[in-house]
C-alpha cells in the first residue's frame, strides 16, 4: 500500500488545531448582472456569508451533459456525494482500459454550486476499488484542494466541508501518489461555481473535457490496454481524446443544436501533460471566458486550455452542418483521436453560407516573356 505514505505527508502539513476566528455573517448582495456581463462576489465578502434553506443534494451529470442551473437567489448548503469506481470500458474501437474514473465515467460528474454555498463534500471509494483516491478541486480553497481530508480506502465515504469562495469554472482530479497515474487513467472533471445571477441564458450546454492517454499499445492496437508509464514521462500519449473515448462525440453520440441556438460548451482538460488548442471548424467563438475565470474575449478562433485549467465557449450557429470538435494541434485529432462533432439541424442560410456553387476547370494564365 504504497500511496499511504506520500498522502499522511500532506495531510500531516499545516493541519495543527486552530482556534477558529470569529466572522460577522453576511448577507448576499451582489448586484444583478448587467446584460451578459458576470457580477462575482469578492472571495472576501463571501468568507462570512451564511447558508439558507433546507439542504440539497447536489444533481450531478456524465459528460456531454451538464446540470440545470442555480435558481436560488441565496447561498445554501450543498450535499455532493461523488463515488469513485474503477472500471474496464472501450478506449477505441476493439480496445479497452481500466479508468479510474468519478462517478463510472471519463470524465468525471459536472458539479454545478454557487458561490457563497457551503458544500458538505463525500467521496465514496467503492469496495471493489483496487487502490486508494482522494480529490484536489480547484474550486476548494483550503489545503489540498480538499485532498488532505478525502482520502479513501476501498470502501470508505471520506467527508469534508468546504465554502465556495471564488466564482468560475475549475477541474478537480485525484491527487494520490503517484498523481499522474492517478490523473492518466481518468480521474478529473469540472465543477462550476456560478457568480450570484448565474451566467446569461443559453439555448444548449454541454460538457467536454480532453485527456490523454498512455497505452502499452499501439494507437487502435485491440484487446485490453494496460498504461505505459514510459510514455506518460516522455509525453508522447497513443491516445488524445474527448470524454475518455474515440468517438465519443461521434455518430450518434454528437452533441446536437439547432440553427439559431446559443451554445455554451464548458470546456476542461484533465491532461497529465498536454496542453489543448480547442477549436470548432466552421465555427467563431463569440465569447470565451479564457481559463474558467469571470471575464470574457470576444470574437476568438482558438483557446489554449492547459492541463489542470478550463475554459467557457459560447457561440450562436447560424448555418446547419456537421462542425468538428478539434484539437488544433491537428495530428492530434486525425491521428490519435481528439475528434468531436457537433451536429446543427435546420433551415440553410444562403446570405452567411452558401455552400457549393460551381466547380470548373482552371487553367493559369502564363506568365509574359
Amino acid at each position: 500500500m504504497r500511496f499511504f505514505p506520500a498522502i499522511l505527508l500532506l495531510a500531516s502539513v499545516g493541519c495543527a488545531p486552530q482556534e477558529t476566528p470569529k466572522v460577522e455573517a453576511k448577507q448576499d448582495k451582489a448586484p444583478a448582472p448587467a446584460g451578459d456581463e458576470l457580477r462575482p462576489l469578492k472571495s472576501t465578502d463571501v468568507i462570512g456569508m451564511q447558508a439558507e434553506g433546507a439542504p440539497e443534494v447536489a444533481v450531478l451529470t456524465s459528460a456531454p451533459n451538464v446540470p440545470p442551473a442555480i435558481k436560488r437567489d441565496k447561498a445554501g448548503k450543498v450535499i455532493v456525494n461523488l463515488e469513485v469506481k474503477e472500471v474496464q470500458k472501450s478506449i477505441a474501437e476493439g480496445a479497452d482500459y481500466v479508468f479510474w474514473t468519478y462517478g463510472g465515467d471519463v470524465p468525471g460528474k459536472f458539479i454545478r454550486i454557487r458561490q457563497g454555498d457551503t458544500v458538505e463534500f463525500h467521496l465514496q471509494n467503492h469496495p471493489d476499488s483496487k487502490v486508494p483516491h482522494n480529490i484536489d478541486l480547484h474550486a476548494v480553497t483550503g489545503q489540498g484542494g480538499g485532498a488532505a481530508s478525502t482520502f479513501a480506502a476501498p470502501g470508505q465515504d471520506a467527508q469534508f466541508t468546504f465554502k465556495a469562495l471564488n466564482a468560475g469554472l475549475y477541474i478537480y482530479h485525484c491527487a494520490t501518489a503517484p498523481v499522474g497515474l492517478h490523473i492518466a487513467n481518468g480521474m478529473y472533471g469540472l465543477i462550476l461555481v456560478e457568480p450570484p445571477g448565474g451566467y446569461p441564458p443559453v439555448d444548449k450546454e454541454f460538457y467536454v473535457v480532453q485527456g490523454d492517454f498512455y497505452t502499452s499499445g499501439k494507437y487502435h492496437e485491440a484487446g485490453l490496454q494496460n498504461f505505459d508509464m514510459e510514455k506518460a514521462i516522455a509525453e508522447e500519449p497513443t491516445y488524445v481524446l474527448f470524454n475518455g473515448a474515440e468517438g465519443a462525440l461521434l455518430g450518434d453520440k454528437s452533441i446536437v443544436a439547432n440553427v439559431g441556438d446559443k451554445v455554451r460548451i464548458y470546456v476542461g482538460n484533465g491532461g497529465p501533460n498536454l496542453t489543448s488548442s480547442f477549436h470548432v471548424i466552421g465555427e467563431i467563438f463569440d465569447k470565451v471566458y479564457s481559463e474558467g475565470g469571470t471575464r470574457y474575449q470576444e470574437n476568438v478562433q482558438t483557446t489554449v486550455v492547459p492541463p489542470g485549467g478550463s475554459a467557457i465557449v459560447e457561440f450562436t450557429v447560424d448555418v446547419p452542418g456537421n462542425y468538428p470538435i478539434v484539437d488544433h494541434a491537428i495530428f492530434r485529432t486525425f491521428n490519435k483521436g481528439a475528434l468531436g462533432i457537433l451536429k446543427v439541424e435546420g433551415a440553410e442560410n444562403k446570405a452567411i453560407y452558401s455552400g457549393p456553387e460551381a466547380t470548373k476547370d482552371f487553367k493559369p494564365v502564363a506568365a509574359p516573356q
